[in-house]
């Protein structure tokens, strides 16, 4: 299982990453004789032009002051992009001493409350900080009942049979929520939420176990994605991942099908099916108790 409270979780994504390098991708030539895939350690302080000996300190965890400029440096060696680069510089960074405060409970305005259930034909919800689902509109819960408030978007993508049926892109939709994960989730690993889904998602999925050692760092906020609906078949929707100003990382999703086109069609048909989920209440008919 995944080490989600790593005491050195920089020189773990360092070797992380230096293993998913190739020396062709690099302009090395390969010599052989690799024990392990990827680059070597000298290798990446040749590229990043730093010594060996302070490389090996960064990911043996004996140095945990790195500069900006170093950090970059080795970012640039593995090849990482802005959006992993900037997660490198926030995992290297100490952090604060003293007892955390406890978590406060996620609450959705009701000004998106409303904004959400005035749209008729998008499909719209609001996840928190862990994906755990707060707030829905009708045909959000129509599209898919694990979009209702009280479930968990990523449990239910590796975890739940009906996901892997409903997504007929369900590979790459796994691929992709992992590293928008660990992109909102930053880098505090140690929060008792995220233990407590890391855990029973590394015991219970091995697609998840691999995805998350790979420390891929990805925020993919559009998209398109197609749907095979048990009651309209398939729907092709563009979707939209807008983070919410003034909250702690709350994220408004939302679905909508091309105007004038078979999906929308599909869409409207849905939404006339299913016109009895209570937005207050959060709950669709048949999840009543």
């Amino acid at each position: 299982m995944p080490n989600v409270t790593d005491a050195n979780p920089l020189g773990r994504y360092l070797r992380t990453r230096r293993s998913l390098v190739s020396p062709d991708a690099v302009g090395l030539a390969d010599m052989g004789n690799r024990r392990v895939p990827g680059l070597r350690r000298e290798e990446v302080a040749f590229l990043a032009g730093i010594s060996s000996d302070y490389y090996v300190r960064l990911e043996q965890g004996r140095d945990r002051h790195p500069s900006e400029q170093v950090l970059r440096s080795i970012a640039r060696a593995l090849q990482l992009d802005e959006e992993a680069t900037r997660y490198l510089i926030k995992i290297a960074k100490p952090k604060a001493s003293g007892r955390k405060r406890p978590r406060k409970p996620e609450r959705v305005s009701d000004g998106i409350h409303t904004l959400i259930n005035s749209w008729p034909l998008t499909a719209a919800y609001v996840h928190g900080k862990y994906m755990d689902v707060l707030a829905a509109n009708s045909l959000a819960v129509a599209l898919s009942p694990y979009n209702a408030p009280g479930q968990n978007g990523i449990l239910a993508a590796f975890l739940e049979p009906e996901m892997r049926e409903l997504h007929a892109d369900w590979d790459e939709m796994t691929a992709r929520v992992v590293p928008y994960l660990r992109s909102i989730v930053g880098a505090d690993m140690e929060e008792s939420r995220l233990v407590e889904l890391i855990g029973e998602l590394s015991l219970r999925s091995e697609r998840f176990r691999k995805l998350w050692a790979r420390q891929d760092v990805t925020h993919k906020t559009t998209g398109t994605s197609t749907l095979n609906h048990p009651q309209v078949g398939a729907i092709e929707l563009h979707y939209e991942k807008l983070l919410i100003p003034g909250t702690d990382m709350q994220t408004l999703v939302t679905y909508h099908a091309a105007p004038g086109g078979e999906s929308e069609e599909r869409l409207r048909l849905l939404a006339t099916m299913n016109t009895s989920f209570d937005p207050v209440r959060g709950t669709a008919p048949h999840q009543a108790t």
